[in-house]
Order: C-alpha cells, then sequence, then structure tokens
C-alpha cells in the first residue's frame, strides 16, 4: 500500500516537528492536523513555529467528513490520548496503519483496543532535543521515529509502506525488529532523563556531565533494567549504554518535556514514569527507592500549583 494520506494529532513538539517536515513534501490537503474547533482558531490567530518558521498546516476537525488516512501519528500527552482516540475516528479504515509516539509502553496497547491491534507498530521517537515555548517549537537534532512490528523478528508489509514513505518524505526513521525491547529502552531512559532534569530543574548538559543529576539518572534507570526481567524483557547495561549514547547527541542547552511542563506549572506524565515504575515495583517485590524520591519530590512540586 502507497501511503498518501497522513493524519496527526497533537502539536506538542514532537507534533510541530513532524507536521513541519512533512507539510514542506506534501501536498497540502494529504496531511491533516486534527484539532478542535477553538485550538485550531489559536493556532491560525497566533499562527505555529517551528525553527523560527511559520508552519503551514491544513487543520480538520474531528467530525469533518473526510478520506481515511493510511498513516496517523498519534503525539498526543499521555493525558490527552483517550479524547485524541475518539478524534481520529473518522480518519480510520481498513488499512489505516497507526503509529504512537507518545512516551511510556502502554499507549499501542490503548489505541488497538479502541481499532484493533492489526493497525498497530510499535514506534519510538528518539534523538530529538525540541524545546516548545508557546507557539513556538526550536531544536538543534529532529532525532528519529523507529518502528516496527509487535511480534519479533519480521518486517511486515505495513513496515515495508511506512518506511518507503519516510524514504520519499526524507525522514528520518530507523525499523527495529525487536521493538518491545525498544520500547522498554526509551521508557528506561525517560525515566532517567525527564525526572531527572525536572527535579535538578535543569537541562540535558547537567546529566551529560558526572555529578549528582547524572548518578541518579543512571540510578533510576538502573531500576528499570531490574523490573525488565521480571516482565521478560531483559534489558542489560549494553542497553543503558545505548541510550546514554543517544543522550549524548542532544543539545546541552534542550530540556525534556516534563522539565518544561513543571516551569510552565503544568501537571506532568509523573504518573507515566516513575507512577509505572513503583506499580511494577510492588507487583514484583523489586525496591525502586530512587523512582520513589523522584515522584515525592516532583509530586510535591505540582501540590504547590
Amino acid at each position: 500500500m502507497e501511503i498518501k494520506k497522513v493524519s496527526i494529532i497533537g502539536l506538542g513538539a514532537l507534533g510541530i516537528l513532524f507536521g513541519n517536515h512533512l507539510a514542506k513534501r506534501m501536498p497540502k490537503g494529504d496531511l491533516r492536523i486534527i484539532a478542535d474547533k477553538e485550538r485550531i482558531q489559536k493556532y491560525k490567530n497566533d499562527n505555529v513555529y517551528c525553527n523560527g518558521e511559520e508552519c503551514d498546516f491544513h487543520y480538520v476537525t474531528p467530525d469533518e467528513n473526510c478520506q481515511p488516512a493510511d498513516l496517523i501519528i498519534f503525539s498526543v500527552k499521555s493525558e490527552g490520548l483517550h479524547d485524541a482516540i475518539q478524534a481520529v475516528r473518522n480518519h480510520v479504515d481498513d488499512n489505516t496503519i497507526i503509529l504512537s509516539a507518545l512516551n511510556g509502553i502502554t499507549s499501542e496497547m490503548v489505541i488497538g483496543k479502541a481499532y484493533g491491534m492489526n493497525h498497530i507498530l510499535y514506534s519510538v521517537a528518539q534523538g530529538m532535543d525540541a524545546v516548545k515555548v508557546g507557539n513556538k517549537l526550536t531544536y538543534d537534532h529532529m532525532g528519529m521515529l523507529c518502528f516496527g512490528d509487535q511480534k519479533s523478528g519480521i518486517i511486515s508489509d505495513k513496515v515495508k509502506s511506512v518506511s518507503a514513505f519516510f524514504e520519499k518524505m526524507d525522514f528520518p526513521y530507523q525499523v527495529d525488529t525487536n521493538m518491545e525491547k525498544r520500547l522498554w529502552g526509551k521508557f528506561m531512559l525517560n525515566v532517567g532523563v525527564n525526572q531527572t532534569v525536572a527535579v535538578f530543574n535543569s537541562n540535558y548538559g547537567e546529566i551529560q556531565r558526572e555529578g549528582e543529576a547524572r548518578e541518579t539518572m543512571i540510578a533510576a534507570m538502573r531500576e528499570v533494567i531490574a523490573l525488565s526481567e521480571h516482565e521478560g524483557i531483559q534489558l542489560t547495561e549494553n542497553d543503558l549504554n545505548y541510550w546514554l549514547s543517544v543522550l549524548a547527541t542532544l543539545s546541552p542547552e534542550g530540556k525534556p518535556s516534563m522539565a518544561q511542563d513543571l516551569e510552565a506549572r503544568r501537571f506532568s506524565e509523573v504518573e507515566l514514569f516513575a507512577g509505572t515504575v513503583l506499580e511494577m515495583g510492588e507487583k514484583h517485590h523489586v525496591p525502586t527507592p530512587i523512582n520513589k524520591k523522584l515522584y515525592d519530590t516532583i509530586k510535591s512540586i505540582e501540590n504547590t500549583y
């Protein structure tokens, strides 16, 4: 199947990053940004910018009749996932492929429960250092989307279709034949990086160099490694080192979404990260003291709002 119609739900950092790249290479009507009327009006009034350039997006409301998408990319925050699932309903048909760029390890299952797991390819967004302030996004490194089949060791026609489309769009990507481990690896990175930078009120540079923040981050990541063994994933120190090498490529002045949330006094995705770790730790009787400390600290900050 050739991918021609693409829909994106969520204009956070990743939505703007991906959307701006694709909008320059696709017929305007073939890339749809799904949003409610109020958001669309705000986007049109204030404009949306990517590295200082105004984005030329084609917006559609959830109830607008349109040709189903060949590819849907979810790039909302976790708390907006259920609303987003309803918002894309007019864009899904039997052949639609769905990629979720959400953090965590559960969004694919949630989307699959609504539309069927046969639509889902596992995916991970990594290597980007985008910072969004208001309606303006800036980045040095676009990173890439890693994706693949739910079952390890195969490359399906769906994966080949998305690969061909990304090649045509000059969109950075990588196909992984063990996506479950990749999802857990990115989860491990987020648990360490997002929460540590937020708690230390810092940036990537703080955890790229030796010191207390980096030690905290790595200790939090190692708690995920311990849990992965009980979940049949088997992350290792080699995986930790791989993700630390990804971290090393990011702009030192950049910062992850959780740090940006706390600075803006928005509620964060701490339940998705430390909250999940604590829940699994209790389930498997695995101690997770570093994530408990990070969880308590972030909750304490949010309680001052």
